[in-house]
């Protein structure tokens, strides 16, 4: 079956015995062109299935009301949180959305960058690849179109920062724990020096720190890969240690039902002798036994701030390109791996 052409302004002009432009305003509802003649323009288009090109569109205004988004795994469960508050704002506010996955892949996303902007989108929210060494592209793209970050961000940019209060939940978690009368606490963190890491690593040794509690580096314990697999080795790890800790504080909620898997197999009782403590609510963390007290981010919101100030800056947009961080709270969702009534 042939596929019928796309309809033009121009078959539609021509159909109606109108210019071009007369269509176009008539389209776009442009006080200068009558009622009968909108209603015309619009009853010949429903017909036809006109579909205006956004791509030309935006060659005439300079805007495509196109927003990019680049993150580092779709599938990852806090991202999708995330990524449903920036299509829900972007609706709301005229906007469309392109999705694309950098694969945690520094390279990959210097490819999506450039290929945002040849699409012509109008400004970028992005959560940085891992392993992002060089930021030159991200730098060079800056200067050109409007960026905002959010979650995985760093310093050497500068420009909007959405963020959770990552120090300050950290702190409240271990807090938290103290409070239960934990005081051998170990974490389990990132080796990479990533933003979200190295605060949520500030946050276990400000509460420390706070409360008096010395700092044992052989219950501090890294990996690149903060996944199960490596809660659990990493689990095995502090339960071989002669002094055992009383609670263990990972930065993932990944890392920590490893951490429960791990204390299940070695038949340690949980919260009896070892308190554990996650971050981020994901869906397993009600789902294991018992069920994961963590730190709930909100991604949604998350989401639809970055929109709101990217936006902000694509129709207002500012000659100084400044770093801002705005930190989103979040809440200790207490459960039975730390608590016992």
């Amino acid at each position: 079956m042939n596929k019928k052409p796309n309809v033009t302004l121009k078959a539609l002009a021509k159909e109606l015995d109108l210019s071009i432009s007369t269509v176009s305003r008539a389209l776009n509802d442009h006080p200068d062109i009558s009622t009968a003649t909108r209603e015309k323009v619009k009853r010949l288009a429903t017909k036809l299935h006109y579909s205006p090109n956004l791509f030309a569109k935006g060659f005439r205004s300079h805007r495509t009301h196109i927003l990019g988004v680049i993150v580092p795994n779709i599938s990852h469960y806090f991202t999708t949180t995330i990524l449903k508050g920036i299509l829900e704002e972007s609706e709301n506010l005229g906007y469309r959305v392109i999705i694309s996955e950098s694969r945690n892949d520094e390279i990959q996303q210097s490819k999506m960058l450039e290929t945002m902007m040849q699409f012509g989108v109008d400004g970028i929210l992005m959560a940085l690849a891992r392993k992002t060494k060089s930021v030159n592209t991200i730098l060079d793209m800056l200067q050109r179109i409007p960026l905002v970050l959010f979650d995985k961000v760093s310093s050497k940019i500068p420009c909007t920062q959405i963020v959770i209060n990552e120090e300050e939940a950290a702190y409240n978690a271990v807090e938290h724990l103290i409070n239960l009368g934990r005081s051998r606490i170990a974490i389990i963190k990132e080796t990479e020096r990533s933003f979200n890491s190295e605060k949520r690593f500030e946050g276990y040794l400000r509460a420390l720190r706070d409360h008096n509690i010395p700092v044992d580096d052989k219950i501090i314990l890294s990996t690149e890969d903060i996944s199960l697999d490596k809660g659990k080795m990493l689990a095995n790890v502090l339960l071989s240690l002669k002094e055992r800790p009383d609670a263990i504080f990972a930065i993932t909620d990944s890392a920590a039902i490893g951490v429960i898997k791990a204390l299940h197999k070695f038949k340690v009782a949980i919260p009896g002798e070892i308190a554990v403590v996650g971050f981020s609510n994901s869906l397993h963390s009600t789902i294991v036994h018992p069920s994961l007290t963590t730190v709930d981010q909100p991604g949604a919101l998350i989401g639809k701030t970055a929109v709101d100030y990217l936006i902000d800056e694509i129709e207002n947009p500012k000659e100084d390109i400044a770093t801002r961080t705005v930190a989103i709270k979040t809440n200790l969702i207490v459960r039975d791996s730390s608590f016992m009534p």
